[in-house]
Formats: C-alpha cells, sequence, structure tokens
C-alpha cells in the first residue's frame, strides 16, 4: 500500500511501480487529477495495455481527470502508440496509457504525453505533476488496493468521491462529485461523470495512417511470422491483415502467441531477453517465413528476424529505416544515440542524409528531432521514431518499412544486414550491477587515457579509438551500467576490448 504523500512511481520518463505498494486507484486518481490541472485540460485520451490491473487503473485515472473538470475520451486496450496517435489525430489535450510493458506482473504503469502528443517527463512537466499529486487525496482511499495477482477487479467498498489538498499545503478543499452508491461492487465500474467520459475507437483511421508510410503496390508475396506475446499487438496486426486482403496484397501473416491475454501464459513479452526468442525463430524457420517480428507489451518496441530465424540487433535496423528514409526523400536530417553510432552514420552519409546525435531516451531523441526537423530518429534498444507520427516511437511502422524494402531490393534480410554487421561488428548492450557508477567510469577514463581516445560526454562517456569504441553509461530506469562496444570489421577486436573493459567494472 502506498503509506506516506511521496509517490515513489515517478520515474525519469514515465511512471511506474509496484502493484499495491507504489501504485493503485488511489494513486491513480490523483495522477489524473494533477494532470489535468497542470494542463488545464480540457479533453484527454486514455487508454490500457492488456493487463488485468490497467483497466481498474485506467477508470481512476479517468475520475481523477473528470473531477479536475478535463473530458475524457476511452480508447480502450490499446498499445502507447495509439495513445500517441489519438493525442494529434483527435486534436485533444492530451493522452495517457496505462501500461507496464515488459516489465513483471507485479507493476503497472503509465505513459504521459500532451497536445500534439509531445512527451511528459522529467523537467518537461512530470515532476510538476507528481508534485500536485502528492498534495492530493483521493476518494479512494487506502482501501483501493489492485492486487499483485492477475485478478480482473479490484476490492474496492463504497467511498466519497469528494477529496482535498494536503492541509499542509492548503486549506482549500474541493468536493468534486457525489458519493458513490452503496453498492459493495467497485465505483469504478460506474464512473460517477458519465457526461464526461466516452468511448471512441480510433482503430481505423490509424491503421490507414500507418500504411501511408509504404507503398503496398511495392509489396512482393511474403510470409510473416508476428509475435505479439499475447500483448496488445495483435487487434492491430489483424486490422492491417483485413487492409492487406482488401487490397490485394500478398502478404501471409503467421500469428505466433497472438491472442491478447494479460496472465501472460507463454511469459511477459520482452523480445530483448534472449530467453524470449525461440518462438519466433522457431516458427519462422519451421514455416520458411521471409521474416520474424515481435513486439513488447505496449508493442511500443518491435524486433526484427531474418529468414533464417536469426535476431537482428536494433543497431543495425536504424540503419535500414533511416536508408529506406533517405531513398525517398534524400538529404533529411537523422537522429541517433550515441552508445553504437558508427554503422548509422555511414549508412546515412552515403545515402545522402546528416547524422545527428542526441542524447539516450526518447524525451531527448523526440526533442531533437523536433528542433532538426528530423524525417526519422533511431535508438539501439529498438524505439523508433517519426516526423509524421508527431515525432513519436512506433512498433508498427519499423517492420512495414522493413518488409518494402526487402520487396524493393529483391534482397532477403539477412542479406541486407550482413555486410553491415561484418563491417560494423557489435557487442549488443551488456549490463552491470555496481556499487559506484562514478568509480567506475574514472578507473575506465584512467586505463584508456595513454592511447589518446576522443572523449565523448554526451550521454556517459563514449572513447573512441582508431579501429574501435565504446560507450559506458548508467542507466536512465534502473541501477546498472550499461556497456556497448563497436570495431571496424574486426569482431575478434571487438570481443577482445569488451572482455578488457568487463575486467576493470569488475575488479
Amino acid at each position: 500500500m502506498v503509506t506516506e504523500n511521496t509517490l515513489k512511481c515517478f520515474k525519469a520518463y514515465d511512471i511506474r511501480g509496484k502493484l499495491g505498494e507504489e501504485l493503485n486507484p488511489d494513486v491513480a486518481y490523483r495522477i489524473g487529477h494533477a494532470y489535468a490541472k497542470h494542463l488545464n485540460a480540457k479533453k484527454v485520451v486514455v487508454g490500457g495495455d492488456i493487463r488485468h490491473t490497467s483497466e481498474p487503473l485506467k477508470l481512476a485515472l479517468a475520475q481523477g481527470l473528470m473531477d479536475a473538470g478535463s473530458e475524457v475520451i476511452d480508447i480502450g486496450m490499446v498499445g502507447t502508440e495509439e495513445i500517441y496517435f489519438a493525442s494529434f489525430y483527435l486534436d485533444v489535450d492530451g493522452g495517457i496509457e496505462v501500461t507496464a510493458s515488459h516489465n513483471p506482473m507485479d507493476y503497472n504503469g503509465m505513459k504521459l504525453v500532451g497536445r500534439g502528443a509531445l512527451p511528459i517527463s522529467g523537467d518537461s512537466g512530470l515532476n510538476d505533476i507528481r508534485d500536485l499529486a502528492e498534495k492530493l487525496v483521493s476518494p479512494f482511499g487506502q482501501a483501493a488496493a489492485v492486487p499483485t495477482s492477475d485478478a480482473k477487479t479490484i476490492n474496492s467498498k463504497k467511498m466519497d468521491y469528494s477529496f482535498h489538498w494536503d492541509e499542509q499545503d492548503s486549506s482549500e478543499v474541493i468536493t468534486t462529485s457525489e458519493a458513490a452508491s452503496s453498492s459493495e461492487e467497485s465505483p469504478l465500474e460506474e464512473l460517477p461523470n458519465k457526461a464526461l467520459y466516452h468511448q471512441q475507437s480510433i482503430l481505423d483511421p490509424y491503421v490507414e495512417h500507418l500504411l501511408t508510410y509504404i507503398n503496398l503496390t511495392k509489396l512482393n508475396p511474403l510470409k510473416l511470422v508476428v509475435n505479439a506475446g499475447n500483448g496488445a499487438a495483435g487487434h492491430v496486426i489483424d486490422a492491417i491483415e483485413n487492409q492487406f486482403k482488401s487490397a490485394n496484397v500478398p502478404v501471409e501473416f503467421i500469428k505466433v502467441h497472438h491472442e491478447a491475454d494479460g496472465s501472460f501464459p507463454n511469459g511477459i513479452p520482452n523480445p530483448l531477453l534472449p530467453e524470449n526468442r525461440a518462438a519466433t525463430a522457431d516458427a519462422v524457420i519451421s514455416n520458411k517465413a521471409d521474416m520474424g517480428i515481435a513486439w513488447d507489451g505496449d508493442f511500443d518496441r518491435c524486433f526484427l528476424f531474418d529468414e533464417n530465424g536469426r535476431f537482428i540487433e536494433g543497431y543495425y535496423i536504424v540503419g535500414l529505416l533511416a536508408e529506406a528514409f533517405l531513398l525517398k526523400s534524400p538529404g533529411e536530417k537523422i537522429i541517433h544515440d550515441p552508445r553504437l553510432t558508427w554503422n548509422t552514420i555511414d549508412q546515412v552519409e552515403v545515402a545522402g542524409g546528416k547524422p545527428i546525435q542526441s542524447k539516450t531516451g526518447h524525451a531527448f531523441i523526440k526533442e531533437r528531432m523536433r528542433l532538426e526537423n528530423a524525417v526519422y530518429g533511431g535508438e539501439m534498444s529498438a524505439h523508433h521514431y517519426f516526423r509524421d507520427f508527431a515525432y513519436c516511437d512506433s512498433g508498427m511502422i519499423p517492420w512495414l518499412l522493413v518488409a518494402e524494402l526487402i520487396s524493393v531490393a529483391g534482397k532477403p534480410l539477412s542479406e541486407l544486414v550482413n555486410e553491415r554487421m561484418a563491417k560494423y561488428p557489435c557487442s549488443g548492450e551488456i549490463n552491470y550491477r555496481v556499487a559506484d557508477v562514478s568509480v567506475i567510469l574514472d578507473k575506465i577514463l584512467k586505463h584508456f587515457s595513454t592511447e589518446n581516445p576522443v572523449i565523448d560526454r554526451t550521454d556517459g562517456i563514449s572513447l573512441e579509438f582508431p579501429q574501435w569504441r565504446f560507450n559506458l553509461r548508467s542507466s536512465n530506469t534502473e541501477p546498472l551500467l550499461r556497456l556497448n562496444v563497436e570495431s571496424r570489421a574486426d569482431e575478434a577486436l571487438m570481443k577482445a576490448k569488451v572482455a578488457e573493459i568487463e575486467k576493470i567494472i569488475q575488479s
């Protein structure tokens, strides 16, 4: 249970917390009310992922929004990017997705955006919303606990729907709605401010928008394995499949773990973990598919597998997507993160574009894209951002572009990436738990100082040598030190340097 005013579920970029201990309907209500007050929001779109606890949290959030005077448009069970799309498509004041993405079952969270799907994080409003929410007392109180299991309902009792500011900070008292009925059922099942609450589907216009990024007539006959991980992606794949059939597009979908199921019977959907890739890889091989695609729970990231079932590092997909945009629109700016860079810079420059480095993290990438009017931005973590998608990230647009690219090139995905992987082999991201990040960084800098590397501090430390480079940074969301190493056409050198750096970190 949340037993103090400090809301620990507020993180650097979003809201994430352990159910009951850090996040429950009481907290969700306060977040909704504070969000509406901070933005002076008159109309807000809300949605939630497939987790069983997302619906009660979303309804408590909606009640907080409405009690602060905001109209709420509930677009149902959706992925995060559908909230982004609805925010600019419906021209509302902002949007909130209730999701824990790939976090464990006993967690949930929220992702917040403002008008035009502008990100709300840290210094761009999230801290202010936290400060407001900490001053509130919700009508749900401590009884409104979301079970930490996968139960589909919450155990709330009759409650008074008034709230007040913490008397330490203000004497203002505000009554926002009538008391709940005497029913023992959760009051969240019937929202009091029904006049301010609407349900609306945006699936059709959203899918229509997705398909504007490619030319359907250029798609060759393709067989694609799609693994929704029992998350929120399945309904979008079904809608795209229907559009393809209507347009006689010769693409066949082989669906794995497709049905949405908040109990995640096949494990938490996080294809970034090697142990979660076998189902997709095996399906690609057994069905002789052209490509495999797997998503996380709220499908803001997609992960690709070539026709041999091999997982393709997100780093090389960034270069492919940059090339895809530059083929259509030469001279555009491309934003990339500093962890792994050489392949992206090379592909962008060869294709006639301008590579621009940004600090890691969606808020930083989106801000830099807007500043530069960049057509595309990509992170090696499989986050891909698009100017025409309000500079937001999408897990659907990337695979559509790659499907078009392999059709136009007349080459399998393996052939498109093999040359790049050989030219710039990389370690992938390696994580270490350390007691003191700054001490480790100082040791690393001292160790390599005699080699006179080029040092960049855009995000952590990046050291560049003639034939290899690395980036070492602390995680923005977890107590981890993250290492990425790459070389120029020398995989043995890359692996040797990983071992050298690892020895220093662990000494």
